[in-house]
């Protein structure tokens, strides 16, 4: 089960299955996947290149390719409205008047041969009744908003006169110019430099609170997680592994890979359990050994037992639970259950025939 809230969350996931074809046979990619995403919140979905974090985030507006297939349990719940029941048209004017996503890459996002002012105009005209030079006000109006200097000339401009962090600021601009209730943001800030990266980050964040909308935000850097995110969802191998408010992920990650993640990022491997160098050498970055299988390579089991340091006979037969830690912290591993057991039976008010949750 997902974590409780006060009110119904914007965004509701349960049970989500994406299956693709790999050899002419299916694969899930993705695997029982199950979130919420609360109005005004920013989420982060953190995890390596195929882990299945791009995929879920195109299933959620139903711009997965063709040859991919949703499981019939599948729920991904917007402010009430099963999206995966959605006929066209209600499907269309949910797209970008509701739910807006940023994609990976500005430059085979954006239409190469039309003026950036007119691609954001566009997104207007689609879902309001205002006229195309209202629309092209809007547009300006939105380029100067995400902070680009001179935008009623660079509205004019084709996406290659454009600078990489120019690019990626009309995609927000254009995700954002009808305030979405909640906004997907998929990598934003890859290939950018630290500037620019901090630039849109800000960005982000002062439209979220702005206009109390929700953030999901699919990344792989966990500097952008610590900066960003009130909750974090990590996944592996199509697998949410881990779930946790941020400064408890940061704090006390439960998950073998959650650690090896963490332990990764210099200056804040020291309280992971990770061997430290001595006093007069340089500290060594700490690594997850071997990388992320292919689709459909995945060992039985727990998906991540052959490059965990931790594993044990259980891994390889059976694909653990998600457990519940604390408040809003879950992980899926066996240790885990482990531990919970242990301090269970040790504990004073187990001695005493006491129920705990």
């Amino acid at each position: 089960m997902t974590p409780a809230y006060a009110s119904p969350p914007l965004l509701d996931v349960q049970s989500l299955q994406i299956d693709l074809p790999v050899g002419g046979v299916p694969v899930r990619a993705v695997d029982d996947l199950s979130f919420t995403v609360a109005r005004g919140e920013t989420v982060c979905l953190v995890g390596e290149s195929g882990s299945g974090k791009s995929l879920t985030a195109l299933s959620l507006l139903r711009l997965l390719p063709p040859i991919a297939r949703i499981g019939r349990a599948s729920r991904i719940v917007f402010d009430g409205t099963d999206i995966l029941q959605l006929a066209p048209e209600p499907l269309r004017q949910l797209r970008g008047q509701h739910v807006a996503m940023v994609f990976q890459e500005p430059m085979t996002a954006l239409n190469p041969v039309r003026r950036v002012g007119s691609q954001i105009a566009e997104v207007v005209r689609a879902h309001t009744t205002r006229r195309s030079a209202e629309a092209w006000e809007d547009a300006v109006r939105m380029l100067e908003a995400v902070g680009i200097a001179d935008a009623a000339a660079r509205a004019r401009q084709y996406p290659h006169e454009l600078s990489g962090g120019m690019r990626q600021r009309v995609m927000l601009a254009m995700a954002l110019v009808l305030r979405p209730q909640l906004l997907i943001a998929d990598e934003p800030t890859t290939a950018l430099d630290v500037t620019i990266q901090a630039q849109v980050l800000d960005l982000l964040r002062a439209q979220r609170v702005a206009s109390q909308m929700a953030l999901l935000l699919i990344t792989h850097d966990l500097g952008v997680v610590a900066e960003m995110a009130s909750r974090v969802l990590v996944m592996y191998g199509g697998r949410l592994v881990e779930e946790a408010p941020v400064d408890v992920l940061f704090s006390r990650p439960a998950h073998p890979y959650t650690q090896g993640l963490l332990a990764a990022v210099p200056g804040i491997r020291q309280d992971l359990g990770h061997t430290r160098a001595a006093d007069d050498e340089a500290p060594r970055l700490a690594t997850i050994p071997g990388t992320v299988p292919a689709l459909g390579a995945f060992p039985s089991g727990c998906a991540f037992r052959d490059r965990c340091p931790l594993a044990v006979a259980e891994c390889a037969s059976e694909v653990p639970a998600l457990h519940q830690i604390g408040p809003a912290h879950r992980a899926r591993c066996h240790l885990v259950r482990e531990a919970r057991s242990e301090a269970h039976a040790t504990s004073p008010s187990h001695e005493q025939g006491a129920v705990r949750p």
